[in-house]
C-alpha cells in the first residue's frame, strides 16, 4: 500500500511539474487521436447517412458487415497495416512505416465502421416525414439532407466522441505501427506498457491518471449528448 500510495503521489507531483517526458506523449496520443478521428468522421459520417437513408440491393448484407467490423481486433489492423507499410509492402517507398501517420491510418481503420455504424442508428432513428416534409416544401435534396442531420446532430456527436475514446485507449495498432519509439511515436499507452515492463511505475501512473481524466471527460460528454439527444426525441 506505502509503494503504490508513493507512486501516485510521485505521479501527481510529475503531472504538476510539467514533465515535459510525460506531455510529450500525451501530446502524440492526443495528435494521432485527434486526426484519426477527424478524418474517420469525415468519412464515416455520410457513409452512415446513405446506408441509412437510401434504399439499395445488399442493405443488410452492408449493415451486417458494418457491425461485424465494430468487433475487429486491433492487432489484425496493425498486422494488415503493416504489411501494406513494411519495406516489402505495397506502399513502402512512402517511408510511412513507425511514423505517426502510420499510427492514424491504422486508428481510422479500426473507427471508421464505429462512426459509420453509429451515425447511421441515430440517423436511422429520425422519422422519416422530415426528409419528405421538406422535399414538399420544396427543399433540395441537400437542404432536406440538412434538415435530417440536424435532428440526428447530437447521435452523429455521440458517434464520433465515442471514437475518440477508443483510439485514445487502443495500444495493438499505436504498438505494431508506431513502434513505440521515444520522443516520436511513443503514445500514453504504449508508454505506460513499456514502463510497466521495466518496472518503473510513476510514469505510468502518471499516464494512467492523465489517461482516465480524458476518457472521462470524453464520457462524462457522451452521457450529456446522450442524454439532451434522449430528452429532445
Amino acid at each position: 500500500m506505502d509503494f503504490l500510495g508513493q507512486s501516485f503521489i510521485t505521479a501527481l507531483q510529475m503531472i504538476w511539474s510539467l514533465d515535459p517526458e510525460m506531455y510529450f506523449i500525451v501530446y502524440i496520443s492526443l495528435y494521432v487521436s485527434f486526426f484519426s478521428t477527424l478524418i474517420a468522421s469525415i468519412l464515416g459520417v455520410p457513409l452512415g447517412f446513405l446506408i441509412a437513408v437510401k434504399k439499395f440491393r445488399g442493405k443488410r448484407v452492408v449493415i451486417t458487415i458494418m457491425n461485424t467490423l465494430l468487433a475487429l481486433p486491433t492487432v489484425v489492423i496493425g498486422l494488415l497495416v503493416y504489411a501494406f507499410l513494411s519495406r516489402r509492402g505495397m506502399l513502402g517507398h512512402l517511408g510511412l512505416l513507425y511514423t505517426p501517420k502510420a499510427i492514424i491510418i491504422g486508428q481510422i481503420i479500426l473507427i471508421l465502421p464505429w462512426v459509420a455504424t453509429f451515425t447511421m442508428a441515430a440517423v436511422s432513428r429520425i422519422d422519416q416525414r422530415y426528409r419528405s416534409t421538406a422535399l414538399t416544401l420544396g427543399a433540395s435534396t441537400f437542404q432536406a439532407v440538412l434538415v435530417v442531420a440536424r435532428e440526428a446532430r447530437f447521435g452523429i456527436l455521440a458517434a464520433i466522441i465515442a471514437a475518440f475514446g477508443r483510439v485514445i485507449a487502443e495500444i495493438g495498432i499505436a504498438m505494431m505501427l508506431g513502434g513505440n519509439i521515444k520522443g516520436f511515436t511513443r503514445t500514453m499507452t504504449t508508454a505506460m506498457a513499456l514502463e510497466h515492463n521495466k518496472g518503473e511505475f510513476t510514469l505510468a501512473v502518471a499516464l494512467g491518471i492523465v489517461l482516465l481524466t480524458v476518457s472521462l471527460v470524453m464520457n462524462a460528454a457522451l452521457q450529456l449528448i446522450q442524454g439532451r439527444y434522449g430528452g429532445e426525441r
